[in-house]
């Protein structure tokens, strides 16, 4: 049985882009491996049908942190049985070249965003030097890969000369509950990181009747936290840890309002696809989006989302206002995320992903 190791910095827990990936290629026939780190407060890793490793770090974030988790994952690499090792994002991508080329196995990069067009990258001058350094020496060794949209793939055809296929972050397709919590909510879901518009969301909150429910954690919580102290909006705003994929599915079901908003620091957030876009969809629920390329384009086929074009707190206000105030253009919304998640789950896309590995090395199966 072929053997395919996937390497990540993250908790593991919580990832369900490599959640998915690795539960089906493992369905598909091969021996698959997730790898990533070990996080205080973490809860164990859950059961799945590919096997997880966690490896311990000194550091939790940093320079050094990023330096001590590539040569931990090197050595792991170096003496891991493995047919292919696949990069995902480039803060694991020069422990899985420099392994993969001693051991003379295949290597992909599974680039999940355009990570040196980070607004948290893009905007420190000297960081992006060094990331960009990395970017321009690695890429160009790993010609197998893929992109979560069309731009990202475009953008290192022109760049570097690789051909990146297009594997969206789709969620599992599954029964549609219908169910609504008796307090309405809105809610957001996913990684609260910097350019996320957190500064314009909160305070947009004092305008809005209903309550604001985050689930995750990140790089801008702590002063996530302290905009809500500052506005005196604990009472209207919760801060949830981050939920296992499956009890996250199940709240967001409940909510009546998704957001997915991102500033305009950086190509990346310009040209993003998150994957709460789509969750927000498989759930049933509109939601209110930024009015970026890759939402319009998918909007402009399905309606299953309000646009906006600006994250100004009024402007964000008034359209949370609108989707509780006009039931037409709600229900209008949410038939329509009935409608896309039948097409737009992964039970569709993983055909793609599993029909890129097989090129690659056939499977069992």
């Amino acid at each position: 049985m072929p053997t395919l190791v996937f390497t990540v910095t993250n908790e593991l827990s919580f990832d369900q882009r490599m959640q998915r990936i690795c539960g089906s290629l493992s369905s598909a026939g091969y021996d698959v491996w997730l790898v990533g780190r070990k996080m205080k407060g973490c809860p164990e890793v859950s059961k799945a049908p590919f096997n997880q490793v966690r490896l311990n770090c000194i550091f939790s974030k940093g320079p050094f942190f990023y330096l001590e988790f590539n040569i931990r994952l090197f050595f792991y690499l170096l003496f891991k049985k493995s047919d292919l090792i696949c990069a995902i994002d480039l803060d694991t991508i020069l422990a899985c070249y420099f392994a993969s080329a001693l051991k003379g196995c295949h290597r992909v990069y599974d680039a999940h965003e355009y990570f040196t067009e980070q607004k948290e990258v893009a905007t420190r001058p000297m960081i992006k030097r060094i990331w960009l350094a990395i970017e321009r020496m690695s890429i160009p060794k790993f010609p197998l890969g893929y992109t979560v949209n069309k731009w990202i793939s475009e953008e290192f055809k022109t760049q570097y000369g690789v051909e990146y296929g297009i594997i969206r972050n789709l969620p599992h397709y599954n029964p549609y509950k219908g169910e609504q919590s008796t307090e309405p909510f809105i809610i957001y879901q996913g990684a609260v990181n910097e350019g996320r518009c957190f500064e314009q969301l909160i305070p947009a909150m004092e305008m809005v009747p209903i309550k604001l429910k985050i689930y995750g954690t990140g790089n801008f919580i702590n002063q996530t936290k302290s905009i809500i102290y500052k506005h005196s909006l604990k009472y209207k705003i919760e801060i949830n840890s981050p939920l296992p994929p499956e009890a996250l599915k199940d709240i967001t079901g409940l909510g009546m309002i998704g957001i997915t908003l991102f500033d305009d620091k950086g190509l990346s957030q310009i040209h993003s696809l998150a994957n709460r876009f789509f969750d927000y969809i498989m759930a049933g629920i509109p939601q209110l989006c930024i009015d970026f390329p890759e939402y319009r384009a998918l909007n402009e086929h399905w309606g299953v989302a309000y646009l906006i074009p600006n994250t100004d707190s009024k402007t964000i206000a008034d359209a949370l206002n609108k989707l509780l105030n006009d039931p037409v253009l709600y229900n209008k919304l949410r038939l329509n995320c009935m409608e896309a998640r039948n097409h737009l789950n992964w039970n569709l896309e993983e055909e793609h992903l599993i029909e890129f590995y097989k090129q690659i090395i056939p499977s069992n199966i």
